[in-house]
């Protein structure tokens, strides 16, 4: 019998993860959902519940009671700025659990990670060492998560740190595609380098089964760190002609050089002292859409992790929710509670 810790349960990546998990249906398999707010559980997924806050030291203490395996899917993000949040929030409680996790001698610890974390010319290393960019905090945060789990390894926990690509599909949280749509009908938002990057968009489906692969797999020692994206990684340009054409989103109508994007950026981020909205684009944004080179070898060889949803399936199910669930511009910054 395994029994795996999800935390963050509720939420885009961890709700898939236990609708994965579930799927599996495995009688040596017992899952428990971590979270602070049981109601948001998907629905049809009846697993054990520990509810409660990881900033909580007496929560944090009994919640690894009888766990193996812990899918850290707990976060708290921001595309930009809200420093202090990202740290209080995200960085120090998943600290915490890593050193509770390694002090109980839990078996595996998984973690997700973006594909952009190192920079573009070495996105395509999954074991590269993340940028720490002042201009994204929570970016800065996860690299020093990665940076700890590394330090970690060796001892009994083995770490695996999950790189995944543009997240896309249902029940969606903060992400690319709900913060630039909106913005695109300003119709102020260049192509950056023509649109010829590539954009590693990935289904939450796909996110959860290859969680449900990094806990199952066998052979894993110390650190190991993989690329996830969905079966193809379309460019910039096709996603854009993709949403034009399906759902009248106009096309950008000049294009500038990444170096350009940044200093745009950074301006818009400057004007935000003196604007009563958020800035039309930031540098978070731009270093999004720079080339990852970022796929599945490794992944499938080590962890058995095939993908199946398409990119245009995984837009179309997330547009659709954002009919009912969005009405004008996502804020770059989930609600701190």
């Amino acid at each position: 019998m395994k029994t795996i810790l999800v935390t963050g349960a509720t939420g885009f990546v961890g709700s898939h993860v236990l609708m994965a998990l579930a799927a599996h249906s495995d009688p040596d398999l017992r899952v428990i959902a971590a979270c602070r707010e049981p109601s948001r559980l998907p629905k049809g997924v009846d697993v054990e519940q520990r509810v409660g806050d990881l900033r909580d030291a007496n929560y944090l203490r009994g919640l690894l009671d009888g766990v193996d395996r812990v899918c850290h899917a707990a976060s708290w993000s921001s595309l930009w700025n809200h420093a202090e949040q990202s740290r209080a929030l995200f960085l120090q409680p998943t600290l915490k659990l890593l050193e509770a996790s390694v002090a109980r001698g839990i078996e595996r610890f998984m973690f997700v990670s973006t594909t952009s974390a190192p920079g573009p010319r070495a996105c395509g290393d999954a074991h590269a060492p993340g940028l720490k960019p002042d201009f994204w905090p929570h970016l800065a945060n996860v690299s020093w998560i990665e940076d700890a789990m590394r330090a970690a390894a060796g001892g009994k926990t083995v770490f695996v740190n999950l790189r995944c690509g543009l997240f896309a599909g249902e029940r969606y949280g903060l992400g690319l595609l709900p913060i630039l749509l909106p913005r695109l009908k300003t119709h102020l938002v260049p192509w950056i380098e023509g649109g010829r990057t590539g954009m590693p968009i990935i289904d939450g489906s796909d996110i959860g089964e290859a969680f449900r692969c990094a806990c199952l797999a066998e052979g894993l020692r110390g650190y190991e760190s993989f690329n996830i994206t969905g079966p193809q990684v379309p460019q910039v340009r096709e996603v854009i002609a993709y949403l034009h054409e399906e759902y009248g989103y106009p096309k950008p109508h000049f294009s500038v050089p990444f170096p350009v994007g940044y200093a745009f950026a950074r301006s818009m981020e400057l004007l935000d002292a003196v604007v009563p909205w958020e800035p039309l684009v930031v540098r978070t944004i731009i270093h999004l859409l720079e080339e990852t080179h970022a796929n599945n070898d490794a992944a499938t060889a080590r962890l058995g992790y095939m993908p199946r949803v398409d990119w245009r399936t995984a837009i179309r199910k997330q547009i659709g929710e954002m009919g009912w669930r969005q009405h004008g511009r996502m804020s770059m910054a989930l609600p701190v509670n």
